[in-house]
């Protein structure tokens, strides 16, 4: 029997790449014999680029940036094994858990560690870029990101201001006479899942920077702010994409990928699942095992395991699911098309002890599981 592991992380217990050996042990157990391939996968969220870079058969890199309020850190991003493509987060510089609660401030926060990454890979010759924009700490539109790689920000009498959301509503032009010859030649793919416009009341201040730590006077000032730079950046450039799904995504690093970078904006799954080359494997398998720590309604809205049930069901091949919390019902289940799907807790216990106990619950749920769906047929 051939059976493919596909799982998401387990958040706060363990990593797509753990929960494969957790999968796999269970599956052993079972079958000492089956033909088992491991895939770790990621929903476009924080963790994709290190899935990709694993899956690329790649090698992590570490950069000095700043970090969201301009301090030096280390950050990490990902290289393919032939060095062509570049697997980048935003949260590994400019993310919000790279800041405690009272340092929380989009309107001082800049994306500009994020723009130091990419530069860093552009140096060093790729000629794609893969960029997850998820867990940012900032409200900048991008323009930090697009600062580190030699675009200017000028207000009216010709001063370069710090890109930050504080300063957005003073840029009177773009400069893009110092932008490194590199970004035109690279294609640049950005993992966006949501389909917030720039601003306005969906937009990227009004629904994310409160969560970033804005009083509601910001909110309204980082909005306004976000309004005058998509009037200056569509002078600039010739296109108003503040209105495009996904442009406020990551305090407008999505609008800003767009008219900085001339990036693409994907949904962060799909482009997981493409690089993966999953299809190819499910195609020859009998099963196909997923799983993440909690199935509940937003894994219905999500695109992760709706796009594994569609790829199985296509290719007429079973897939079950083994999470933390199951929390759909019945119904809901036969909709997605998943096959069975069954919570790996096997008696009453506390959110501490379940993660403690991760991988001995995955590995025993997987066992069941196997053993119940081959002994079945």
């Amino acid at each position: 029997m051939k059976i493919v592991i596909a799982p998401d992380k387990f958040r706060g217990s363990l990593e797509s790449d753990e929960v494969c050996e957790a999968m796999r042990a269970g599956v052993l157990v079972a079958f000492p014999n089956a033909q088992i391939i491991t895939i770790p996968l990621a929903d476009g969220g924080e963790g994709t680029a290190q899935t990709l870079t694993i899956h690329a058969g790649g090698e992590f890199v570490s950069v000095e940036v700043q970090d969201p309020l301009g301090r030096p850190i280390r950050a990490t991003y990902g290289l393919s094994a032939d060095h062509q493509t570049a697997f980048i987060e935003m949260a590994a510089a400019s993310g919000l858990g790279l800041l405690t609660a009272a340092e929380r401030n989009p309107g001082l926060t800049s994306s500009f560690g994020t723009g130091q990454l990419i530069a860093d890979a552009l140096r060093r010759g790729v000629g794609r870029i893969i960029l997850g924009i998820g867990g940012s700490a900032t409200n900048d539109g991008g323009t930090g990101m697009a600062a580190a790689l030699g675009y200017r920000f000028l207000d009216e009498a010709g001063n370069e201001l710090t890109p930050a959301g504080e300063n957005l509503n003073q840029v009177h032009s773009i400069d893009s006479a110092g932008v490194l010859p590199q970004l035109g030649a690279t294609t640049i793919i950005v993992a966006c899942d949501v389909t917030n416009p720039l601003h306005g009341e969906q937009g990227a201040a009004c629904i994310y920077a409160p969560q970033k730590g804005a009083t509601p006077g910001q909110v309204v000032s980082l909005d306004q702010g976000l309004q005058h730079l998509a009037r200056i950046a569509t002078k600039t450039f010739g296109t108003d994409v503040s209105q495009s799904p996904g442009a406020g995504a990551a305090g407008g690093v999505g609008a800003g990928a767009l008219w900085f970078l001339n990036a693409t904006l994907e949904p962060g799954a799909a482009i997981v699942l493409q690089q993966t080359q999953i299809e190819t494997y499910i195609r020859e398998a009998d099963l196909v095992i997923t799983g993440e720590g909690k199935m509940d309604q937003q894994t219905l809205q999500g695109k992760l395991v709706l796009g594994l049930a569609d790829l199985c069901r296509h290719h007429k091949v079973p897939l079950a699911v083994v999470c933390g919390t199951l929390a759909i019902t019945p119904e809901q289940l036969l909709q997605t098309g998943i096959t069975y799907a069954v919570s790996a807790i096997d008696r009453p216990m506390s959110l501490e002890v379940a993660q403690s106990e991760a991988f001995s619950l995955i590995r025993q749920a997987t066992f069941h599981l196997v053993r119940l769906f081959f002994f079945s047929k």
